[in-house]
């Protein structure tokens, strides 16, 4: 749709500049199709640009999560609520799945037919999926070692990882700093966040509860706009608007600063040769950790039904390669029945 927009209709942008604007954006961490939209805006009038463009495409989706949020993430929701955001976020898990083997041909065949690439890729998706279902925290770091090692076996320039870094403060302060390691540090976008949020919103902050991460990862998929924005729910969890503000804000502030700042190098960004390697190795271990992540959102899950609601949505997903929204739309009906009938609701 960007492209029709930009390239075809208005004729903003050259045919050859988009398709560099998708390769770079893709090299970047944090969420590629709000860098991708940045990045149209600001080929057209600069800075400015790119601020209105990013913003209007942030916002609508953001209004909704929020809106959507106060009405799923409430201690004293209606039960017909409860029930529709218990159906469709046991179709989650089945969604990660799904969006991993989306990626997977794609990357599969840039490794060629060598086989020690091949064995190396198979290597580094292994490691990214452990890593999202073990130790979600580390997936990032994964990732980047994955990376790494691609160079090093390239014989590029070496490159070393940043070292962990660690946010005690409460409040405000922890919620900016989840939601900046969402829109910096994550690599590949979309579901490997959701271990890295998981592990902050559920395990250590104690915001809110497995099941209640589940429906907010639910209503990220239902909403406008990027998956990232899955991060408001969880600042709504922490500290109300406010707290989806803040996380919001910190999530896509990296973006911008990326664009803005290395726009003029994207060419040189595109093709060198370090920056493909590095890609070589992390770019199949965030396919694994969007397919691992599908591990901790079904070990959240409660009740049988939820687990029949799951394997109904795995065989629409995965197997048949059906839509998603009408998959987590129906799983959300089941919900509603279900909770009509007495069955057993996660509170």
């Amino acid at each position: 749709m960007l492209r029709r927009l930009c390239v075809e209709q208005r004729q903003w942008l050259e045919p050859g500049e988009f398709e560099d604007g998708i390769a770079v954006t893709n090299l970047l961490p944090g969420p590629a199709s709000t860098q991708l939209a940045i990045f149209c805006a600001w080929r057209l009038r600069g800075a400015a640009g790119a601020m209105v463009g990013g913003l209007c495409f942030i916002c609508p989706g953001l209004v909704v999560m929020v809106a959507m949020s106060v009405v799923f993430l409430r201690a004293s929701a209606p039960l017909w609520v409860l029930g529709a955001a218990a159906g469709a976020g046991a179709a989650v898990p089945a969604v990660a799945v799904a969006a991993a083997l989306g990626l997977v041909m794609p990357s599969w065949k840039r490794v060629g037919v060598v086989p020690a690439r091949r064995r190396a890729w198979v290597a580094y998706a292994a490691a990214g999926a452990a890593a999202a279902a073990a130790v979600g925290p580390w997936v990032v770091a994964v990732m980047v070692i994955c990376g790494l090692i691609s160079i090093g076996l390239a014989r590029a320039a070496v490159m070393v990882a940043p070292a962990a870094i660690s946010v005690a403060a409460g409040g405000l302060a922890a919620v900016a700093w989840v939601g900046f390691k969402v829109g910096a540090l994550s690599y590949g976008g979309g579901f490997v966040i959701v271990p890295l949020m998981q592990a902050d919103a559920v395990n250590h902050h104690h915001w809110m509860t497995a099941t209640q991460f589940l429906n907010t990862v639910a209503l990220g998929q239902i909403t406008p706009g990027p998956v990232t924005l899955t991060v408001a729910g969880v600042g709504y969890a922490a500290a109300g608007v406010g707290g989806a503000l803040v996380a919001a804000a910190s999530a896509f502030s990296p973006s911008f600063v990326f664009v803005m700042v290395g726009g003029p190098r994207f060419d040189r960004i595109r093709s060198n040769a370090t920056v493909q390697a590095f890609l070589g190795g992390a770019g199949p271990a965030a396919i694994g950790a969007i397919a691992g992540s599908a591990v901790p959102l079904a070990m959240s899950l409660r009740y049988g039904w939820q687990v029949a609601v799951l394997g109904a949505a795995a065989a629409w997903l995965v197997l048949l390669r059906r839509g998603l929204i009408l998959a987590l739309v129906v799983a959300a009906v089941v919900g509603v029945v279900a909770a009509s009938v007495g069955a057993p609701i996660p509170r």
